[in-house]
């Protein structure tokens, strides 16, 4: 079992938690699964709808996009915060290359936590807008 600490550690490096307190972090902690996979199993898979966030404790997954691969993730890495926001299909295929241990959000559990944390949702709110600013800027250079 991961330490709680770096579990929080972890998810408060991502984008998408990036503004959120300990208290904030501690609550999606809770809401979250730590999960263990197998060598070879599909976590995702491209086209089809997604309903959870998966934060990669220890191993390694492949993604590939339409049949290339296009990444190698690791320890501390994750995928699949988008289908906590919508439920839009998914962008790619993750494969565990090696025996995995995952935390593991679902979008029931993280909509319970906006519905419980109304603040939650601002902090949320406010990253994904500084993202889509970095990303326009980028875009015009």
């Amino acid at each position: 079992m991961a330490r709680k600490d770096e579990k929080l550690e972890q998810l408060g490096r991502m984008w998408l938690f990036s503004a959120c307190s300990k208290r904030d972090l501690q609550m999606i902690g809770r809401a979250s699964d730590e999960v263990a996979v197998g060598a070879g199993k599909a976590l995702t898979d491209e086209g089809r709808p997604g309903h959870e966030f998966y934060l990669i404790l220890e191993g390694e997954a492949t993604v590939r996009r339409k049949g290339r691969k296009v990444a190698t993730l690791g320890d501390g890495q994750y995928f699949g915060e988008l289908s906590l926001l919508d439920r839009g299909p998914r962008t790619a295929t993750v494969t565990a290359d090696t025996d995995m241990r995952l935390l593991v959000l679902g979008q029931r559990e993280f909509n319970g936590l906006l519905d419980e944390v109304p603040g939650l949702a601002h902090k949320l709110l406010r990253t994904m807008a500084e993202r889509l600013r970095d990303s326009d800027a980028k875009a015009i250079h």
